[in-house]
C-alpha cells in the first residue's frame, strides 16, 4: 500500500491508483478467507446437509403420499364396484318385486272375474227359477181354472189333438 502525506499533515491511502485497489482487494479477500473461510465452509456444508435432508424428507413424503393415493384409489375402485353391485341388486329386487305385484294383481283379477261369473250365473239361475216358478204358477192357475170350469168341447178337442200328436211323434 502506498501511503501519501495528506495536505493537512496526515497520512492516508491513495485510492486513485489501480494497483493499489487490486492490492487492497487481495488483502481483504485473504483476510476474509483466512478468518471467515472455515466458518463459511462449515456454514455452506450445514446448509448443503440441511437441503439434502429436506430433499430426502420431501422425497419420502412424496413416496408416502403416492402410496396413500394408490390405497385411496384402490379403496375408491372397490367402493365403486360395491356401489355398482348394490345398484344392480336393487334393480333386480325392484324388477322382481314389480313382477310379483303384477302376478298378484293378475291373480286377483282372475279371482274377481271368476267371482263375477259366479255371481252372474247365480243371478241368472235365480231369475230363471223365478221365471219358471211364475210360469208354472200361471199354468197351474189356468189348469185349475179349467179343471174347475170343466172341459168344454173346444178345450176337449185341443187336449185330444195334443195327445194324438205326441203319440204319433213318438212312434
Amino acid at each position: 500500500m502506498i501511503f501519501l502525506p495528506l495536505a493537512h499533515g496526515g497520512f492516508g491511502i491513495n485510492t486513485n491508483i489501480f494497483e493499489t485497489n487490486i492490492i487492497n482487494l487481495a488483502a481483504v479477500v485473504g483476510i476474509v478467507v483466512t478468518f471467515v473461510g472455515s466458518n463459511l465452509t462449515a456454514l455452506l456444508e450445514d446448509r448443503k446437509t440441511t437441503i439434502l435432508k429436506n430433499l430426502q424428507e420431501a422425497n419420502q413424503r412424496a413416496v408416502e403420499a403416492q402410496e396413500k393415493f394408490n390405497q385411496a384409489r384402490s379403496q375408491f375402485e372397490m367402493a365403486k364396484k360395491k356401489a355398482e353391485e348394490i345398484r344392480a341388486e336393487g334393480v333386480q329386487r325392484a324388477t322382481q318385486e314389480i313382477n310379483n305385484v303384477v302376478v298378484q294383481h293378475e291373480l286377483r283379477l282372475a279371482r274377481l272375474e271368476e267371482f263375477k261369473q259366479d255371481t252372474l250365473s247365480f243371478y241368472q239361475q235365480k231369475a230363471f227359477k223365478q221365471a219358471y216358478v211364475y210360469v208354472l204358477s200361471k199354468i197351474m192357475t189356468r189348469v185349475r181354472e179349467r179343471l174347475n170350469k170343466g172341459l168344454d168341447s173346444t178345450n176337449h178337442v185341443v187336449v185330444n189333438n195334443y195327445y194324438v200328436s205326441l203319440f204319433t211323434t213318438s212312434m
